[in-house]
């Protein structure tokens, strides 16, 4: 069939399966597996086989920076210990743990070939944790679910690289050690690097249009070089998507980000749908090829059973230390207080004047950052039922897809290999994924955070229209930049600066109509510019939710889009 055509029906068949999903009450990625499984299963389909470097060098790195562009850094920051943890040492973990079992259960296969199974079956995917969005729990479970998926690749494929070495020969431990800290050095490196450097050169560009096509080549422009100096390619990206979603803020106009908002969130939807719909397509010849070679269906379900258990129970282990760790923190946090107090006090005493501006500006931010953390933690605590749902919820997708087909082609019992690293990827998915809704309903974990983050938009909403109250006076008395400032526009800032209403010029058109707008044009980018930095550096202080600030910036940003109407 012809590819356009192949390519038409497919978006076609994603958008009506999307559409189809919520009526019937189904997460639409489960939707699509299960259609794709169906598909290949049905006789005179054509093999859907695709190449896995395209997956992993392809697929995943636009979805990963679409991802995280919109980590909020300081949700992440935050939870960084525990994501890292979730991202490494469960990672290790795991896949020495099913080594260990396949060798000692499995007969014909060794601890290597085992630990490879498990390297490849270890990682969540970013892909997967969507469908922990549509089941309403808190913020702070996706952004470690999230944040877990982005980072646990790295570890994973050095995993795999280094099984598959020891299959071939030997590789020691040592050996591992530095392949993982150098791949993950580099990636951070050529990450912070593109990141930088393409919010530069986007800044440069004009034209909303361009500066969004330069976006989509960063993914690509951070994973290729990674990857050819032994970084981790992925891991890179991630890093380039956190800097960019951070600094972007700041370093882009309002047209970009609104631009790039719309422009990913549809590429994420095709590609994301697309993995779906492929996991469950690739089903069928990998039933054909394990039949061809007379594979046992009950070795097969063994190492099914090894890997689900392996997984579950590691990661079990891993969230009920977690959750002890949480605890004697919060325990900690009374006697925290009095030195906070005496920290504070010092700031504002004599010997504390004797630094220099910077060094007590940084200080009080620092102090401000610490007591917001300890109350962010206070306030919205992980629990019993948070750290099941965190179990539950570690999906596989096409991460153990791409890296399933890497295995060399003379790995010993490689379909069975493969096809059992489906079977858990598209178990995990239609299992835990299709039971997890019911899980956080059945727990009672659903976070009706809306009052929180409405009361927390009220506030600065009001502080932002205090800011622009103040500015407003200061250019109505002494101009803006030395020059006189018509009193209409100053009153129509003012009134627009509110952020949520809108008013139109009333009167006669003509060069004085002209002059006024061009002067509110100034005065209303004069306020914008105000109100964004003194959000980012609430953003920085930690004192407000990531949704509260991130509503009140996108009210900026569209503000600030539509004095392009005026202008």
């Amino acid at each position: 069939m012809d590819f356009t055509i192949l390519a038409v029906l497919a978006v076609l068949v994603l958008v009506a399966i999307t559409v189809l999903a919520p009526r019937v009450g189904v997460a639409a990625p489960l939707l699509l597996v299960a259609a794709g499984v169906l598909i290949s299963l049905v006789p005179g389909v054509p093999t859907a086989e695709v190449d896995p470097e395209i997956v992993l060098a392809g697929v995943l790195p636009p979805l990963l920076y679409a991802s995280a562009v919109n980590m909020p850094a300081l949700d992440f920051r935050r939870d960084l210990r525990t994501i890292s943890g979730l991202s490494v040492v469960v990672v290790v973990v795991s896949a020495v743990s099913i080594g260990g079992l396949v060798s000692w259960l499995v007969s014909g296969l060794g601890f290597a070939e085992g630990t490879a199974l498990g390297a490849i079956l270890s990682p969540t995917d970013a892909v997967a944790t969507s469908i922990v969005r549509r089941t309403g729990v808190a913020p702070r479970l996706i952004t470690l679910l999230e944040g877990e998926a982005l980072l646990n690749d790295a570890t994973a494929l050095v995993l795999l690289r280094s099984a598959v070495a020891a299959v071939a020969g030997s590789v020691s431990l040592l050996d591992v050690g530095i392949d993982f800290v150098q791949a993950v050095v580099v990636a951070v490196v050529i990450g912070v690097v593109v990141g930088g450097l393409s919010l530069g050169v986007r800044a440069l560009v004009a034209d909303a249009t361009l500066a969004s096509a330069i976006s989509f080549v960063v993914p690509f422009i951070a994973y290729v070089p990674s990857e050819r100096l032994g970084g981790s390619g992925l891991v890179a990206v991630v890093v380039a998507g956190l800097i960019t979603g951070y600094r972007g803020v700041v370093e882009l106009r309002a047209q970009d980000r609104l631009a790039e908002q719309v422009n990913w969130s549809t590429i994420a939807f095709l590609l994301e749908s697309a993995v779906f719909l492929l996991m469950g397509l690739q089903v069928g010849p990998l039933v054909d090829d394990f039949r061809a070679e007379n594979g046992s269906v009950g070795r097969l379900a063994l190492l099914v059973v090894i890997g689900l258990a392996s997984l579950m129970l590691v990661r079990a282990a891993y969230a009920g230390a977690v959750l002890l760790s949480q605890r004697r923190m919060l325990r900690s946090i009374p006697a925290l207080r009095p030195r906070i107090d005496r920290f504070r006090e010092y700031l504002s005493s004599p010997d504390a004047q004797r630094l220099s501006e910077r060094r007590r500006t940084r200080a009080h931010a620092s102090l401000v950052r610490h007591e917001s953390d300890l109350r962010f933690y206070a306030e919205q605590p992980l629990g019993r039922r948070d750290g099941t749902v965190l179990v539950w919820a570690g999906m596989r997708g096409a991460v153990t897809l791409a890296a399933a087909q890497t295995l060399p082609s003379d790995t010993a019992q490689r379909p069975l290999l493969v096809l059992s690293a489906f079977a858990v990827a598209v178990l995990s998915l239609l299992v835990q994924g299709g039971s997890l809704a019911w899980l956080v309903r059945r727990l009672g974990v659903e976070a009706d955070r809306s009052r929180t983050v409405s009361e927390q938009v009220d506030a600065l909403t009001a502080a932002m229209t205090d800011l622009a109250d103040q500015r407003c006076d200061d250019v109505a008395r002494d101009g803006l930049d030395g020059v006189p400032v018509d009193d209409a526009a100053v009153r129509r800032a003012r009134q627009e600066s509110r952020l949520d209403r809108s008013t139109s010029w009333a009167g006669p058109e003509g060069p004085e109509q002209e002059d006024r707008i061009a002067a509110y044009a100034r005065v209303r980018r004069a306020v914008l510019s105000d109100q964004r930095s003194t959000l980012v550096e609430i953003r920085a202080s930690g004192r407000y939710d990531s949704e509260a600030l991130t509503e009140l910036l996108t009210r900026l940003d569209r503000a600030e889009l539509a004095l392009s109407t005026v202008e």
